[in-house]
């Protein structure tokens, strides 16, 4: 992961760094009628950027581990609105997140129904990525090996990400306010449970996200639809 920088100017101020060579994926997908559905748009993409086939390889890779770790980010803080507009792809291949305004699970209703019904996004979108269109791939076993590592690592650091949250209640965050809004962080680290029985929880959470992807390019349907 590569974090891009940000820095407060004043009250409600701040500048935000330009991520150069790089596109939505609602851009990438394209306006047609089932753009949304069309799994092969970002790999292609990339194909496109990286026509020879090292730099191809490369950027298969950055867009697996970069993949694994916003998989685990985004599960961990319970990072919400995340549709095709909120996420992009650098040429390079590396995947990253733009919107932080809702997290620790305060997920976007309409109607009284949740848009985001997953642990975290894996697409099919995603999987043909990692896969380089391939049904079976040990590459794709790599990426779920890491996303375990990752979040056991993480997990490890529970007490400490916790307190470092708790530190912040007092900051002024609309969704940490109080000491309830740090409760989501010990649901998702399962502190409570053993290593081995946290791992097999994630595997749980992971066969969800990767199940339930067609809910998530439904989800992005509808957003470039409504916009």
């Amino acid at each position: 992961m590569n974090p891009y920088l940000c820095v407060a100017t004043g009250s409600m101020e701040g500048m935000i760094e330009v991520v150069q060579n790089s596109a939505t994926i609602a851009k990438i997908q394209g306006k047609g009628q089932k753009s949304a559905f069309n799994k092969t748009a970002l790999f292609n993409w990339l194909k496109q950027k990286n026509p020879l086939e090292e730099n191809l390889q490369k950027a298969v890779k950055e867009f697996t581990m970069s993949c694994a770790g916003y998989s685990v980010a985004t599960y961990v803080l319970g990072i919400g609105d995340r549709h095709n507009d909120n996420i992009m792809l650098k040429e390079s291949g590396q995947l990253f997140h733009i919107d932080f305004g809702h997290f620790l699970g305060n997920f976007k209703s309409k109607f009284g129904v949740k848009r985001e019904r997953v642990p975290f996004i894996l697409t099919d979108h995603f999987a043909y990525v990692i896969t380089k269109g391939e049904t079976m791939s040990e590459n794709f076993t790599r990426f779920k090996e890491t996303c375990v590592k990752a979040y056991l690592i993480i997990r490890r650091k529970g007490p400490l990400l916790i307190r470092l949250f708790m530190m912040m209640i007092m900051a002024g965050i609309p969704q940490l306010t109080s000491v309830n809004d740090v409760e989501y962080l010990k649901d998702t680290l399962v502190l409570h449970l053993s290593e081995d029985e946290a791992k097999e929880h994630f595997h749980t959470k992971f066969q969800e996200a990767l199940n339930n992807s067609w809910k998530t390019s439904l989800n992005w349907w509808i957003h470039l639809k409504a916009h």
